[in-house]
């Protein structure tokens, strides 16, 4: 069982967006891990290819203390349409209030037409472990060596060494 958190939520520019009201963010489907959000636009925006835009939702919301909500792209909008969130994922603050917002981006090689109600992102909500940073001389070593993309590669014998030099960045 997961855990559940309340979390006040408010709606914001009623009268600018009309009615009906957009639905608030909601889980689709009972093993959903994050929550669907809809554009709350009073114009169809069109994003040409590598355009940007902020879409508006409609809603803000007071986490607790120690909680985030964490804004995801959709998958198939990805696929089919080639938007997707250009700071994925976005972080929305405990102690932020305002009305939250997405920024989109068309990745996609035509335009693309984002309208009022469509689902544009996800809101996950999760916790928040807080840092205290404590300052070493060495760090305790591990069995990893290297990054960005070099997981497990330090480990490999049948590896040419001509083939790694070509690999390497020059």
């Amino acid at each position: 069982m997961s855990a559940e958190i309340v979390v006040p939520i408010t709606r914001v520019r009623q009268a600018e967006l009309g009615e009906p009201p957009l639905p608030l963010p909601r889980y689709m489907t009972p093993g959903s891990a994050g929550m669907d959000i809809a554009a709350a636009l009073t114009d169809p925006v069109v994003l040409a290819p590598l355009q940007r835009s902020v879409i508006p939702t409609g809603f803000a919301l007071a986490l607790p203390q120690d909680y985030e909500a964490q804004v995801r792209p959709r998958s198939g909008l990805a696929l089919r349409r080639g938007l997707t969130i250009l700071n994925a994922p976005g972080t929305i603050d405990a102690d932020y209030r305002e009305e939250v917002k997405i920024l989109l981006v068309n990745l996609g090689d035509k335009p693309v037409e984002v309208k009022r109600g469509d689902r544009i992102a996800q809101l996950i909500i999760a916790p928040v472990a807080r840092a205290r940073w404590t300052e070493v001389d060495r760090l305790g070593a591990t069995q990893r060596h290297g990054g960005f993309g070099h997981t497990g590669t330090a480990a490999r014998t049948d590896r040419d060494p001509a083939e790694k030099r070509k690999r390497a960045p020059h």
